[in-house]
């Protein structure tokens, strides 16, 4: 995902208003809908596109364009039938990737098998820190150390399939530090520099956070 895609958030809780706000603070385009007419009223200072519907209703999704959104967040864990119903909704409607926020392990099982491409625990992952995983293009999960350093887990990337680090040089070409390699589940700390990455590998580096912005 990146800042070009579309995104929808499905509930204006804590949760949801940080995802919200944080797409938006990076100049993401970001349609916002709760039921609860005070909850967008408050919301809609810092996100633009505001509506208050009822997501669970075929007609709504319809009506709000969901089928040119690229991805939609739900964030209603508190509410598994509105939950399992908007999920099943843009599904239907063609959205490319659902987020469902859940409650529980069994909500996270039922939720996936209603068709969510991904569930999150808010316990375990922050509004904020999920719109910056969004908004990295090719990194699959990203982690602030501080104000200038990232950790972050990204697939390798096409043009680096069959080449070794020592080859590739990212620590001089992009200030990046490789400190782990996933490969089939099996993380390897001890890296071989000549040895070549594979496309089904991942890779867990270590860098500027601007500069892996600008990646």
């Amino acid at each position: 995902m990146s800042k070009n895609s579309t995104y929808a958030v499905f509930g204006l809780g804590r949760y949801g208003l940080a995802v919200a706000e944080e797409l938006v603070a990076n100049g993401a385009e970001v349609l916002a809908v709760d039921i609860d007419e005070e909850a967008v009223d408050e919301a809609v200072t810092k996100i633009p596109f505001c509506k208050c519907a009822d997501v669970t209703d075929p007609e709504v999704i319809k009506q709000l364009g969901i089928s040119n959104v690229d991805v939609v967040i739900i964030s209603m864990a508190n509410h598994l039938e509105s939950s399992v119903m908007a999920t099943m909704l843009c599904k239907e409607a063609g959205v490319k990737t659902v987020i469902t926020k859940c409650a529980s392990s069994m909500n996270c099982r039922i939720l996936s098998k209603m068709g969510a491409d991904r569930v999150v625990f808010p316990e375990s992952e922050s509004g904020i820190r999920l719109a910056k995983n969004l908004l990295s293009s090719g990194f699959v999960d990203i982690l602030d150390i501080s104000n200038e350093v990232s950790m972050v887990e990204m697939e390798v990337r096409h043009e680096w399939v069959g080449k070794s680090l020592m080859e590739l040089n990212l620590r001089k070409k992009y200030s990046l530090n490789v400190v782990a390699i996933i490969c089939n589940d099996d993380v390897t700390i001890n890296i071989d520099p000549e040895k070549p990455l594979e496309k089904s590998m991942r890779l867990i580096v270590i860098g500027s956070t601007t500069k892996l912005k600008r990646m």
